[in-house]
């Protein structure tokens, strides 16, 4: 519907940017969400990051046994060649002795002879047989050696494999924290637009009759002649008479929406372009702007609305709506703005 300003011209009513605003608004949301859900991931990646590095030393480990295992059985190898030799020139050895015993029964002259090569065999034999325990003692440590290996290495393969199970469980639960994160990010975004739908239903019905009163998107827009005399703070009548209607639909809206969402309605105050004389109360239009939007959160408090539920801003006139110097861009620029949002 076409609105009336002072002056008796008309203007038109743009929705456009409000619904620009609403998606700002939803995708810094969905930003901040994000963030924590990187931070989380980033988090978990450190913490994997570190395992793999474990499971890196324990693989360096079992190669480092698996080396030493392959020497100590090619050591085990050439001693149990060595024993195998010895076992042969053992056998030799007796079967010498057996024919020179022989020959000694046989011929009772050559028995001194016979005799002194018997006893240097058995010298052989003995130094033979001496030898030959040694290399099974060997054999024996090295086997001990090698199954002390085998238990380590299968240690170390248990230890890995409970690494790559407590791995596949961290990517598990990545993956489920991020289903669960898009889930109630959706959800909260679902409730904040049907309650800011259901908030500004409300202030249609009961303000949209109003000329000096636009609706800009998602924000209502107040025209600062409408609440406050010329270069002052303090609502009039008229002003008054708004803010108590803005003030019971906030307090209805309040009791229904739900104690986990973190709702706020900001205040924000704007002026023109014009600086302040010296002489009034206030110092430039940052204290102007201030002052209205404080005033405003002031009288909603009064009328019921939760302190905590609101927040005053002023913009001066760094934040114009329409731009240019004509008296019809510093009448709109001129205006105190609504908007629910989430902290």
């Amino acid at each position: 519907m076409a609105l009336r300003r002072k002056g008796g011209r008309e203007r038109t009513i743009d929705y456009w940017p409000g619904f620009v605003d609403a998606l700002s608004t939803l995708l810094l949301a969905i930003m901040f969400l994000l963030t924590v859900f990187v931070l989380a991931q980033f988090i978990l990646s450190r913490e994997i990051s570190g395992r793999d590095e474990v499971l890196e030393r324990l693989n360096n480990q079992i190669n480092e046994l698996t080396e030493l295992l392959a020497l100590e059985k090619g050591g085990n190898q050439d001693l149990e060649d060595s024993f195998a030799n010895l076992q042969a020139q053992l056998t030799n050895a007796e079967t010498e002795r057996s024919r020179l015993q022989q020959l000694l029964d046989k011929g009772a002259g050559t028995s001194d002879a016979a005799t002194a090569r018997v006893g240097v065999l058995n010298e052989e034999l003995s130094k033979q047989k001496e030898v030959s325990q040694q290399a099974l003692s060997q054999v024996e440590l090295l086997n001990q050696q090698i199954a002390a290996l085998r238990a380590q290495i299968a240690a170390v393969e248990e230890a890995l494999q409970v690494s790559e199970a407590r791995d596949k469980a961290s990517q598990t639960k990545i993956a489920d924290l991020g289903k669960r994160l898009n889930v109630a990010l959706a959800q909260r975004v679902q409730e904040l637009n049907r309650y800011r739908s259901d908030f500004f239903g409300r202030l249609r019905e009961i303000l949209s009759d109003r000329e000096n009163i636009r609706i800009v998107g998602d924000r209502f827009v107040f025209q600062s002649e409408v609440l406050f005399p010329s270069g002052g703070a303090t609502l009039n009548d008229a002003g008054q008479s708004e803010m108590a209607k803005l003030a019971q639909a906030v307090t209805e809206l309040a009791r229904e929406i739900p104690a986990e969402i973190n709702w706020v309605l900001r205040v924000d105050g704007h002026t023109d372009n014009v600086p302040l004389s010296g002489t009034g109360r206030y110092a430039d239009n940052w204290e102007l702007s201030s002052a209205r939007a404080t005033s405003v959160v002031k009288f909603l408090i009064a009328q019921g609305v939760p302190a905590e539920r609101l927040v005053a801003a002023g913009f001066g006139e760094y934040q114009p709506l329409a731009q240019g110097d004509s008296d019809e861009a510093k009448n709109q620029n001129r205006r105190i703005e609504l908007k629910l949002t989430e902290k």
